[in-house]
């Protein structure tokens, strides 16, 4: 499960996984951003807060969050990832391969210097 919130002031997705992840949570999280990038083109930024990646639910799960991530990447101009989890290194390298967005690494407990990243436009 993914809580999410969409701050349209700062053009800013934040994304709470909360559990592991379901294929209902990307229609959701498609149901909430589609029409803002329809409107506005894309979004400033994603910001990640995750203690740890919950994993998927089911395979069904992994193939729904691969094509969310492949449809709206090129719509997002930067991703912070929130997390003390060793993956948020990791995630940070490989991601950087397979996606248009800039992304960045922030520790625990640094959600506003990691939302001040994303706003900051250069």
């Amino acid at each position: 499960m993914i809580e999410h919130t969409l701050d349209t002031a700062h053009s800013i997705l934040y994304l709470r996984p909360k559990s592991a992840l379901e294929e209902s949570d990307f229609v959701q999280l498609a149901k909430t951003v589609d029409p803002y990038i329809g409107e506005t083109g894309q979004l400033a930024g994603l910001i990640i807060e995750a203690p740890t990646f919950p994993g998927w639910e089911s395979l069904g799960a992994m193939a729904a969050h691969f094509r969310f991530v492949r449809d709206h990447h090129k719509h997002i101009k930067k991703i912070a990832l929130v997390t003390d989890s060793a993956l948020g290194n990791v995630a940070e390298h490989l991601a950087s391969h397979f996606v248009a967005a800039e992304i960045r690494h922030f520790s625990a407990g640094e959600l506003e210097a990691a939302k001040q990243w994303v706003m900051n436009r250069t």
